[in-house]
Protein backbone atom coordinates (compact mmCIF):
# COMPACT_ATOMS: atom_id res chain seq x y z
CA UNK A 1 0.00 0.00 0.00
CA UNK A 2 2.60 2.53 1.03
CA UNK A 3 5.97 3.70 0.23
CA UNK A 4 4.93 5.54 3.31
CA UNK A 5 6.33 4.75 6.69
CA UNK A 6 9.96 3.97 6.49
CA UNK A 7 12.76 2.19 8.30
CA UNK A 8 15.39 1.76 10.91
CA UNK A 9 17.77 -0.94 11.92
CA UNK A 10 19.00 -3.35 14.47
CA UNK A 11 20.27 -6.91 14.87
CA UNK A 12 23.79 -8.04 15.64
CA UNK A 13 26.60 -7.63 13.18
CA UNK A 14 28.70 -10.48 11.88
CA UNK A 15 31.49 -9.43 14.21
CA UNK A 16 29.37 -9.15 17.36
CA UNK A 17 29.90 -5.39 17.34
CA UNK A 18 27.10 -3.34 18.91
CA UNK A 19 24.34 -2.23 16.60
CA UNK A 20 25.35 0.90 14.75
CA UNK A 21 29.07 0.33 15.11
CA UNK A 22 31.22 0.71 12.01
CA UNK A 23 32.32 -2.65 10.67
CA UNK A 24 34.46 -4.18 7.99
CA UNK A 25 34.10 -7.51 6.19
CA UNK A 26 36.71 -10.21 6.70
CA UNK A 27 37.79 -10.00 3.09
CA UNK A 28 36.77 -7.77 0.25
CA UNK A 29 38.21 -10.03 -2.46
CA UNK A 30 35.75 -12.93 -2.32
CA UNK A 31 33.63 -11.84 -5.24
CA UNK A 32 30.89 -14.26 -6.21
CA UNK A 33 30.15 -14.95 -9.84
CA UNK A 34 26.67 -13.82 -10.82
CA UNK A 35 25.35 -15.61 -13.88
CA UNK A 36 23.67 -12.84 -15.84
CA UNK A 37 21.08 -13.77 -18.44
CA UNK A 38 17.78 -12.65 -19.98
CA UNK A 39 15.15 -11.13 -17.69
CA UNK A 40 11.68 -12.60 -17.40
CA UNK A 41 10.13 -9.12 -17.32
CA UNK A 42 9.51 -7.96 -20.91
CA UNK A 43 9.96 -4.32 -19.94
CA UNK A 44 13.42 -5.04 -18.54
CA UNK A 45 14.30 -6.92 -21.71
CA UNK A 46 12.98 -4.09 -23.90
CA UNK A 47 15.25 -1.55 -22.24
CA UNK A 48 18.36 -3.71 -22.30
CA UNK A 49 18.57 -5.10 -18.77
CA UNK A 50 19.97 -8.49 -17.81
CA UNK A 51 19.06 -10.46 -14.70
CA UNK A 52 20.78 -12.76 -12.24
CA UNK A 53 20.76 -14.00 -8.65
CA UNK A 54 23.06 -13.84 -5.64
CA UNK A 55 23.00 -16.08 -2.56
CA UNK A 56 23.63 -14.36 0.76
CA UNK A 57 23.53 -15.58 4.37
CA UNK A 58 20.13 -15.90 5.97
CA UNK A 59 21.64 -14.90 9.31
CA UNK A 60 24.77 -12.74 9.23
CA UNK A 61 25.65 -13.77 12.77
CA UNK A 62 26.10 -17.31 11.39
CA UNK A 63 27.26 -17.24 7.75
CA UNK A 64 27.01 -21.00 7.45
CA UNK A 65 23.38 -21.28 8.53
CA UNK A 66 21.00 -20.99 5.60
CA UNK A 67 20.89 -18.83 2.51
CA UNK A 68 18.51 -16.46 0.79
CA UNK A 69 18.65 -15.68 -2.91
CA UNK A 70 18.46 -12.10 -4.10
CA UNK A 71 17.05 -11.32 -7.55
CA UNK A 72 19.14 -8.73 -9.42
CA UNK A 73 18.90 -6.76 -12.64
CA UNK A 74 21.61 -4.77 -14.39
CA UNK A 75 21.93 -2.22 -17.17
CA UNK A 76 25.58 -2.00 -18.18
CA UNK A 77 27.49 1.23 -18.73
CA UNK A 78 27.73 2.39 -22.33
CA UNK A 79 30.72 4.71 -22.04
CA UNK A 80 34.25 3.47 -22.76
CA UNK A 81 35.63 1.43 -19.88
CA UNK A 82 38.15 4.16 -19.08
CA UNK A 83 35.22 6.45 -18.19
CA UNK A 84 33.33 3.83 -16.14
CA UNK A 85 32.30 5.13 -12.69
CA UNK A 86 31.22 1.90 -10.98
CA UNK A 87 27.91 0.38 -9.96
CA UNK A 88 24.85 2.39 -8.96
CA UNK A 89 22.62 0.30 -6.70
CA UNK A 90 19.01 1.45 -6.46
CA UNK A 91 16.10 0.98 -4.08
CA UNK A 92 12.54 2.30 -4.52
CA UNK A 93 11.52 2.25 -0.87
CA UNK A 94 8.78 0.49 1.01
CA UNK A 95 10.07 -1.41 2.93
CA UNK A 96 8.89 -4.21 0.70
CA UNK A 97 9.19 -2.53 -2.69
CA UNK A 98 10.43 -4.58 -5.63
CA UNK A 99 13.47 -2.89 -7.16
CA UNK A 100 14.28 -4.90 -10.27
CA UNK A 101 12.84 -2.33 -12.66
CA UNK A 102 14.93 0.46 -11.14
CA UNK A 103 18.03 -0.64 -13.01
CA UNK A 104 16.40 1.36 -15.83
CA UNK A 105 16.58 4.59 -13.84
CA UNK A 106 19.92 5.63 -15.29
CA UNK A 107 18.31 6.38 -18.62
CA UNK A 108 16.55 9.37 -17.05
CA UNK A 109 19.71 11.18 -15.92
CA UNK A 110 20.10 14.29 -18.10
CA UNK A 111 23.06 14.62 -20.41
CA UNK A 112 23.75 10.90 -20.45
CA UNK A 113 25.39 11.12 -17.01
CA UNK A 114 23.87 7.77 -16.06
CA UNK A 115 25.67 5.99 -18.89
CA UNK A 116 28.94 5.83 -16.93
CA UNK A 117 27.49 3.45 -14.32
CA UNK A 118 26.26 -0.11 -14.18
CA UNK A 119 22.75 0.38 -12.77
CA UNK A 120 21.74 -2.42 -10.41
CA UNK A 121 18.18 -3.12 -9.32
CA UNK A 122 17.34 -5.78 -6.77
CA UNK A 123 14.47 -7.29 -4.88
CA UNK A 124 15.48 -7.19 -1.21
CA UNK A 125 15.39 -10.39 0.82
CA UNK A 126 11.86 -11.72 1.11
CA UNK A 127 10.56 -9.43 -1.65
CA UNK A 128 9.22 -10.18 -5.12
CA UNK A 129 11.45 -12.51 -7.13
CA UNK A 130 13.95 -13.05 -4.32
CA UNK A 131 13.66 -16.44 -2.60
CA UNK A 132 12.07 -17.22 -0.28
CA UNK A 133 9.43 -14.49 -0.59
CA UNK A 134 7.14 -13.80 2.34
CA UNK A 135 3.35 -14.02 2.14
CA UNK A 136 1.06 -14.19 5.16
CA UNK A 137 -2.61 -13.78 4.18
CA UNK A 138 -2.78 -13.13 0.42
CA UNK A 139 -6.38 -11.89 0.42
CA UNK A 140 -5.93 -9.57 3.41
CA UNK A 141 -6.79 -6.50 1.30
CA UNK A 142 -9.85 -7.92 -0.44
CA UNK A 143 -12.67 -5.46 0.17
CA UNK A 144 -14.91 -4.38 1.55
CA UNK A 145 -13.12 -4.40 4.90
CA UNK A 146 -14.30 -2.92 8.20
CA UNK A 147 -14.45 0.83 8.60
CA UNK A 148 -11.11 2.26 9.70
CA UNK A 149 -12.69 4.60 12.25
CA UNK A 150 -13.46 2.58 15.42
CA UNK A 151 -16.77 4.30 16.10
CA UNK A 152 -17.85 1.29 18.16
CA UNK A 153 -16.08 -1.32 20.30
CA UNK A 154 -17.14 -3.92 17.73
CA UNK A 155 -15.17 -2.27 14.90
CA UNK A 156 -12.10 -1.95 17.12
CA UNK A 157 -12.33 -5.64 18.05
CA UNK A 158 -12.64 -6.59 14.38
CA UNK A 159 -9.47 -4.72 13.43
CA UNK A 160 -7.54 -6.01 16.44
CA UNK A 161 -8.52 -9.56 15.52
CA UNK A 162 -7.47 -8.99 11.89
CA UNK A 163 -4.16 -7.50 13.01
CA UNK A 164 -3.44 -10.33 15.42
CA UNK A 165 -4.32 -12.94 12.81
CA UNK A 166 -2.04 -11.34 10.24
CA UNK A 167 0.90 -11.24 12.63
CA UNK A 168 0.28 -14.87 13.58
CA UNK A 169 0.16 -15.96 9.93
CA UNK A 170 3.46 -14.19 9.28
CA UNK A 171 5.00 -15.96 12.24
CA UNK A 172 3.91 -19.34 10.86
CA UNK A 173 4.84 -18.66 7.24
CA UNK A 174 8.02 -16.70 7.85
CA UNK A 175 9.99 -19.24 9.83
CA UNK A 176 13.65 -18.32 10.24
CA UNK A 177 13.37 -15.71 7.51
CA UNK A 178 11.16 -13.61 9.78
CA UNK A 179 14.01 -13.33 12.27
CA UNK A 180 16.34 -11.78 9.69
CA UNK A 181 14.40 -9.05 7.90
CA UNK A 182 15.63 -5.90 9.60
CA UNK A 183 17.20 -2.99 7.80
CA UNK A 184 20.61 -4.11 8.97
CA UNK A 185 20.11 -7.42 7.12
CA UNK A 186 19.24 -5.54 3.93
CA UNK A 187 22.26 -3.30 4.34
CA UNK A 188 24.57 -6.28 4.68
CA UNK A 189 22.99 -7.71 1.54
CA UNK A 190 23.81 -4.46 -0.25
CA UNK A 191 27.42 -4.83 0.79
CA UNK A 192 27.46 -8.42 -0.47
CA UNK A 193 26.17 -7.20 -3.83
CA UNK A 194 29.00 -4.69 -3.96
CA UNK A 195 31.56 -7.36 -3.13
CA UNK A 196 30.11 -9.86 -5.57
CA UNK A 197 30.51 -7.30 -8.35
CA UNK A 198 34.09 -6.58 -7.34
CA UNK A 199 33.53 -2.90 -6.62
CA UNK A 200 35.50 -0.98 -3.96
CA UNK A 201 32.71 1.58 -3.46
CA UNK A 202 28.94 1.50 -3.43
CA UNK A 203 27.17 4.26 -5.33
CA UNK A 204 23.50 4.36 -4.46
CA UNK A 205 20.27 6.01 -5.59
CA UNK A 206 17.51 5.60 -3.03
CA UNK A 207 13.95 6.80 -2.55
CA UNK A 208 11.99 7.00 0.71
CA UNK A 209 12.89 3.89 2.76
CA UNK A 210 15.83 3.52 0.39
CA UNK A 211 17.29 6.66 1.94
CA UNK A 212 17.30 4.93 5.30
CA UNK A 213 19.10 1.94 3.81
CA UNK A 214 21.76 4.40 2.64
CA UNK A 215 21.97 6.06 6.05
CA UNK A 216 22.53 2.75 7.80
CA UNK A 217 24.94 1.52 5.12
CA UNK A 218 26.99 4.70 5.51
CA UNK A 219 27.02 4.20 9.28
CA UNK A 220 28.21 0.59 9.12
CA UNK A 221 30.47 0.81 6.04
CA UNK A 222 31.61 4.46 5.76
CA UNK A 223 34.79 3.60 3.84
CA UNK A 224 32.70 1.91 1.13
CA UNK A 225 30.44 4.88 0.36
CA UNK A 226 30.71 6.42 -3.09
CA UNK A 227 28.16 8.85 -4.52
CA UNK A 228 24.64 8.76 -3.14
CA UNK A 229 21.43 10.50 -4.20
CA UNK A 230 18.80 10.26 -1.45
CA UNK A 231 15.33 11.41 -2.46
CA UNK A 232 12.69 11.98 0.29
CA UNK A 233 14.63 11.23 3.42
CA UNK A 234 13.50 9.17 6.37
CA UNK A 235 14.14 10.75 9.75
CA UNK A 236 16.42 8.23 11.53
CA UNK A 237 15.23 9.50 14.92
CA UNK A 238 11.61 8.56 14.19
CA UNK A 239 11.92 4.89 13.26
CA UNK A 240 9.18 3.72 12.99
CA UNK A 241 6.30 4.55 15.27
CA UNK A 242 7.11 8.24 15.42
CA UNK A 243 7.43 8.40 11.63
CA UNK A 244 3.86 7.16 11.26
CA UNK A 245 2.53 9.78 13.67
CA UNK A 246 4.33 12.45 11.66
CA UNK A 247 2.69 11.15 8.49
CA UNK A 248 -0.79 11.46 9.96
CA UNK A 249 -0.40 15.24 10.27
CA UNK A 250 1.47 15.65 6.98
CA UNK A 251 -1.06 13.79 4.85
CA UNK A 252 -3.84 15.96 6.25
CA UNK A 253 -2.02 19.04 4.96
CA UNK A 254 -1.55 17.58 1.49
CA UNK A 255 -5.09 16.21 1.09
CA UNK A 256 -6.42 19.66 1.92
CA UNK A 257 -4.19 21.04 -0.85
CA UNK A 258 -5.64 18.41 -3.19
CA UNK A 259 -9.22 19.37 -2.29
CA UNK A 260 -8.36 23.03 -2.96
CA UNK A 261 -6.87 22.08 -6.35
CA UNK A 262 -9.98 20.10 -7.31
CA UNK A 263 -12.12 23.14 -6.43
CA UNK A 264 -10.16 25.28 -8.89
CA UNK A 265 -11.47 23.03 -11.64
CA UNK A 266 -15.09 22.76 -10.58
CA UNK A 267 -16.10 23.18 -14.23
CA UNK A 268 -14.34 19.87 -14.92
CA UNK A 269 -15.03 17.77 -11.83
CA UNK A 270 -18.25 19.36 -10.49
CA UNK A 271 -17.27 18.63 -6.90
CA UNK A 272 -17.55 22.17 -5.58
CA UNK A 273 -15.94 25.57 -6.00
CA UNK A 274 -14.15 25.52 -2.62
CA UNK A 275 -11.93 22.99 -0.95
CA UNK A 276 -14.37 22.74 1.95
CA UNK A 277 -17.18 21.71 -0.39
CA UNK A 278 -14.98 19.14 -2.13
CA UNK A 279 -13.95 17.75 1.24
CA UNK A 280 -17.58 17.52 2.34
CA UNK A 281 -18.39 15.55 -0.80
CA UNK A 282 -15.57 13.13 -0.07
CA UNK A 283 -16.74 12.48 3.49
CA UNK A 284 -20.36 12.16 2.35
CA UNK A 285 -19.24 9.46 -0.10
CA UNK A 286 -17.37 7.80 2.76
CA UNK A 287 -20.52 7.81 4.89
CA UNK A 288 -22.50 6.31 2.02
CA UNK A 289 -19.99 3.48 1.71
CA UNK A 290 -20.20 2.87 5.44
CA UNK A 291 -23.91 2.36 5.02
CA UNK A 292 -23.66 0.36 1.80
CA UNK A 293 -20.40 -0.73 0.13
CA UNK A 294 -20.32 -0.89 -3.66
CA UNK A 295 -18.82 -4.22 -4.63
CA UNK A 296 -15.33 -4.37 -3.06
CA UNK A 297 -15.34 -0.63 -2.32
CA UNK A 298 -16.16 0.21 1.27
CA UNK A 299 -15.19 2.76 3.93
CA UNK A 300 -11.62 1.43 4.16
CA UNK A 301 -10.98 1.15 0.43
CA UNK A 302 -11.96 4.71 -0.55
CA UNK A 303 -9.38 6.45 1.68
CA UNK A 304 -6.71 3.97 0.55
CA UNK A 305 -7.35 4.89 -3.08
CA UNK A 306 -7.45 8.64 -2.44
CA UNK A 307 -4.28 8.42 -0.34
CA UNK A 308 -2.37 8.46 -3.62
CA UNK A 309 -3.19 12.17 -3.88
CA UNK A 310 -0.98 12.65 -0.84
CA UNK A 311 1.98 11.06 -2.60
CA UNK A 312 2.32 12.63 -6.03
CA UNK A 313 0.64 15.54 -7.75
CA UNK A 314 0.83 14.02 -11.23
CA UNK A 315 -1.99 11.65 -10.22
CA UNK A 316 -4.31 14.46 -9.10
CA UNK A 317 -6.29 14.70 -12.37
CA UNK A 318 -6.92 10.95 -12.49
CA UNK A 319 -7.89 10.76 -8.84
CA UNK A 320 -10.11 13.83 -9.06
CA UNK A 321 -11.95 12.30 -11.99
CA UNK A 322 -12.36 9.02 -10.11
CA UNK A 323 -13.77 10.88 -7.09
CA UNK A 324 -16.07 12.88 -9.36
CA UNK A 325 -17.35 9.68 -10.95
CA UNK A 326 -18.18 8.34 -7.50
CA UNK A 327 -19.71 11.47 -5.97
CA UNK A 328 -21.45 13.00 -8.98
CA UNK A 329 -22.46 9.95 -11.01
CA UNK A 330 -22.41 7.16 -8.43
CA UNK A 331 -19.87 5.24 -10.50
CA UNK A 332 -17.36 3.49 -8.22
CA UNK A 333 -15.42 1.70 -10.95
CA UNK A 334 -12.50 4.13 -11.26
CA UNK A 335 -11.93 4.46 -7.50
CA UNK A 336 -12.14 0.69 -7.17
CA UNK A 337 -9.55 0.25 -9.92
CA UNK A 338 -7.16 2.62 -8.16
CA UNK A 339 -7.61 0.78 -4.89
CA UNK A 340 -7.01 -2.62 -6.44
CA UNK A 341 -3.97 -1.35 -8.33
CA UNK A 342 -2.34 -0.12 -5.13
CA UNK A 343 -3.41 -2.58 -2.46
CA UNK A 344 -3.29 -5.55 -4.88
CA UNK A 345 -5.82 -7.93 -3.33
CA UNK A 346 -4.41 -11.43 -3.64
CA UNK A 347 -0.76 -10.36 -3.26
CA UNK A 348 0.36 -9.32 0.21
CA UNK A 349 4.13 -9.73 -0.28
CA UNK A 350 4.87 -6.00 -0.15
CA UNK A 351 2.75 -5.52 2.97
CA UNK A 352 4.19 -8.57 4.71
CA UNK A 353 7.73 -7.36 4.07
CA UNK A 354 6.86 -3.83 5.12
CA UNK A 355 5.71 -5.11 8.50
CA UNK A 356 8.57 -7.59 8.84
CA UNK A 357 10.98 -4.67 8.72
CA UNK A 358 9.23 -1.88 10.55
CA UNK A 359 7.93 -4.11 13.34
CA UNK A 360 11.45 -5.28 14.16
CA UNK A 361 13.66 -2.28 13.31
CA UNK A 362 12.45 -0.39 16.36
CA UNK A 363 10.23 -0.83 19.37
CA UNK A 364 6.45 -0.41 19.23
CA UNK A 365 4.24 0.80 22.08
CA UNK A 366 1.28 -1.05 23.53
CA UNK A 367 -2.08 -0.93 21.78
CA UNK A 368 -3.35 1.36 24.54
CA UNK A 369 -0.72 3.98 23.63
CA UNK A 370 -1.38 3.60 19.91
CA UNK A 371 -5.11 3.93 20.46
CA UNK A 372 -4.77 7.08 22.56
CA UNK A 373 -2.44 8.67 20.00
CA UNK A 374 -4.78 7.82 17.12
CA UNK A 375 -7.86 9.31 18.77
CA UNK A 376 -5.92 12.45 19.68
CA UNK A 377 -4.39 12.99 16.23
CA UNK A 378 -7.52 12.03 14.29
CA UNK A 379 -9.39 14.91 15.92
CA UNK A 380 -7.28 17.29 13.80
CA UNK A 381 -6.11 14.96 11.03
CA UNK A 382 -8.93 12.53 10.22
CA UNK A 383 -8.01 11.67 6.63
CA UNK A 384 -5.16 9.21 7.22
CA UNK A 385 -4.76 8.63 10.95
CA UNK A 386 -6.92 5.55 11.53
CA UNK A 387 -6.01 3.90 8.23
CA UNK A 388 -2.34 4.33 9.10
CA UNK A 389 -2.92 3.04 12.62
CA UNK A 390 -4.53 -0.21 11.46
CA UNK A 391 -1.99 -0.64 8.66
CA UNK A 392 0.72 -0.85 11.31
CA UNK A 393 -1.30 -2.52 14.08
CA UNK A 394 0.08 -6.04 13.42
CA UNK A 395 3.34 -4.78 14.95
CA UNK A 396 1.51 -4.90 18.28
CA UNK A 397 1.35 -8.69 17.99
CA UNK A 398 4.55 -9.38 16.01
CA UNK A 399 6.44 -12.48 17.16
CA UNK A 400 9.91 -11.05 16.56
CA UNK A 401 10.42 -8.13 18.92
CA UNK A 402 11.77 -4.77 17.86
CA UNK A 403 15.32 -3.79 18.65
CA UNK A 404 17.13 -0.50 19.18
CA UNK A 405 17.50 1.36 15.85
CA UNK A 406 20.94 2.11 14.49
CA UNK A 407 22.38 5.44 15.63
CA UNK A 408 22.92 6.88 12.15
CA UNK A 409 26.27 8.65 11.83
CA UNK A 410 27.52 10.10 8.55
CA UNK A 411 30.44 12.05 9.99
CA UNK A 412 33.06 10.14 8.01
CA UNK A 413 31.10 9.89 4.77
CA UNK A 414 31.97 11.72 1.54
CA UNK A 415 29.55 14.25 0.06
CA UNK A 416 26.07 12.92 -0.71
CA UNK A 417 23.08 14.68 -2.25
CA UNK A 418 19.80 14.93 -0.34
CA UNK A 419 16.58 15.98 -2.08
CA UNK A 420 13.14 16.70 -0.64
CA UNK A 421 9.93 18.60 -1.27
CA UNK A 422 9.05 20.61 1.81
CA UNK A 423 5.44 19.37 2.07
CA UNK A 424 6.19 15.72 1.31
CA UNK A 425 3.72 13.78 3.45
CA UNK A 426 5.21 10.27 3.33
CA UNK A 427 8.63 11.43 4.54
CA UNK A 428 8.18 14.87 6.09
CA UNK A 429 10.92 17.38 5.30
CA UNK A 430 12.18 17.39 8.88
CA UNK A 431 13.74 14.04 8.02
CA UNK A 432 15.91 15.60 5.30
CA UNK A 433 17.00 18.31 7.73
CA UNK A 434 17.96 15.67 10.31
CA UNK A 435 19.94 13.63 7.79
CA UNK A 436 21.76 16.79 6.65
CA UNK A 437 22.73 17.42 10.27
CA UNK A 438 24.11 13.90 10.68
CA UNK A 439 26.01 13.95 7.37
CA UNK A 440 28.18 17.07 7.65
CA UNK A 441 29.44 16.85 4.06
CA UNK A 442 25.98 16.38 2.56
CA UNK A 443 24.11 19.00 0.54
CA UNK A 444 20.33 19.37 0.76
CA UNK A 445 18.29 20.48 -2.24
CA UNK A 446 14.79 21.59 -1.23
CA UNK A 447 11.70 22.17 -3.35
CA UNK A 448 9.68 24.71 -1.34
CA UNK A 449 5.95 24.08 -1.28
CA UNK A 450 6.16 20.81 -3.20
CA UNK A 451 3.85 18.06 -1.96
CA UNK A 452 5.14 15.13 -4.02
CA UNK A 453 7.13 12.19 -2.72
CA UNK A 454 10.20 10.64 -4.36
CA UNK A 455 9.88 12.21 -7.81
CA UNK A 456 13.39 13.17 -8.83
CA UNK A 457 14.21 12.55 -12.51
CA UNK A 458 10.66 13.54 -13.46
CA UNK A 459 11.57 16.41 -15.73
CA UNK A 460 12.41 19.17 -13.26
CA UNK A 461 15.44 20.64 -15.03
CA UNK A 462 16.74 22.42 -11.94
CA UNK A 463 16.64 19.33 -9.72
CA UNK A 464 17.72 16.84 -12.35
CA UNK A 465 20.57 19.07 -13.49
CA UNK A 466 22.11 19.10 -10.02
CA UNK A 467 21.81 15.30 -9.89
CA UNK A 468 23.41 14.92 -13.32
CA UNK A 469 26.37 17.13 -12.45
CA UNK A 470 26.96 15.28 -9.20
CA UNK A 471 26.85 11.85 -10.81
CA UNK A 472 29.08 12.96 -13.66
CA UNK A 473 31.73 14.81 -11.67
CA UNK A 474 31.11 14.26 -7.95
CA UNK A 475 30.62 18.02 -7.59
CA UNK A 476 27.89 19.43 -5.39
CA UNK A 477 26.81 23.01 -4.71
CA UNK A 478 28.35 24.65 -1.66
CA UNK A 479 26.97 23.78 1.75
CA UNK A 480 25.52 26.80 3.53
CA UNK A 481 25.95 27.63 7.21
CA UNK A 482 23.06 26.81 9.49
CA UNK A 483 20.47 24.06 9.58
CA UNK A 484 18.38 24.80 6.50
CA UNK A 485 18.63 23.59 2.91
CA UNK A 486 21.69 24.48 0.87
CA UNK A 487 19.88 25.29 -2.37
CA UNK A 488 16.35 25.34 -3.69
CA UNK A 489 14.56 24.52 -6.90
CA UNK A 490 10.92 25.28 -7.60
CA UNK A 491 8.83 22.10 -7.70
CA UNK A 492 7.13 21.10 -10.91
CA UNK A 493 3.95 23.12 -11.49
CA UNK A 494 0.67 21.69 -10.34
CA UNK A 495 -1.01 19.55 -13.01
CA UNK A 496 -4.01 20.63 -15.04
CA UNK A 497 -6.99 18.43 -15.83
CA UNK A 498 -6.47 16.07 -18.72
CA UNK A 499 -9.15 17.74 -20.82
CA UNK A 500 -7.46 21.12 -20.50
CA UNK A 501 -4.01 19.69 -21.11
CA UNK A 502 -5.26 17.98 -24.26
CA UNK A 503 -6.73 21.22 -25.63
CA UNK A 504 -3.31 22.83 -25.37
CA UNK A 505 -1.77 20.63 -28.02
CA UNK A 506 0.99 18.08 -27.65
CA UNK A 507 -0.36 14.56 -27.34
CA UNK A 508 1.28 11.21 -27.66
CA UNK A 509 3.20 9.36 -25.00
CA UNK A 510 6.68 8.09 -25.65
CA UNK A 511 7.86 4.74 -24.35
CA UNK A 512 10.26 6.57 -22.01
CA UNK A 513 7.45 8.74 -20.63
CA UNK A 514 5.30 5.67 -20.05
CA UNK A 515 8.20 3.94 -18.32
CA UNK A 516 8.91 6.89 -16.03
CA UNK A 517 5.25 7.03 -15.02
CA UNK A 518 5.37 3.33 -14.23
CA UNK A 519 8.49 3.85 -12.11
CA UNK A 520 6.85 6.70 -10.22
CA UNK A 521 3.68 4.73 -9.61
CA UNK A 522 5.87 1.92 -8.30
CA UNK A 523 7.16 4.27 -5.61
CA UNK A 524 3.69 4.72 -4.16
CA UNK A 525 2.40 1.18 -4.62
Amino acid sequence: MLAAAAVAASSLTATSAPVGAKTSERSDDDRTAIAWGPCDDPLLREFGAECGTLSVPLDYSDDGEGQVTLALSRVRHTVPDKDYQGIMLTNPGGPGGSGLIYSLLGGFIPGGAGAAYDWIGFDPRGVGSSEPALSCIPDYFVGPRPDYVPSSPRIERLWLARSRAYAHACDINGGELLENLRTVDNVRDMNRIRRALGEPKLNFYGFSYGTYLAQVYATLFPSRVGRMVLDSNVDPTRVWYGANLDQDHAFETVIQAFFDWVAKYDSVYHLGATGDVVEKGYYTALDDLRAKPVGPLGPAELPDAMLLAGYVQFLWPDLAQALSDLVVRGDASAVTAWYEAIDAPGDDNGYAMYLATICTDGKWPTWRVQREDAFRIAADAPFFTWGNTWFNAPCTFWAEHGRQPVDVDGAGVPPVLLVGETLDAATPFTGSLEVRRRFPQSVLLAEPGGTSHATTLSGNECVDGVIATYLATGTLPARRPGDGPDLTCQPLPEPVPVTQAASGGGGGTSARTHLRRQLLEGLVG
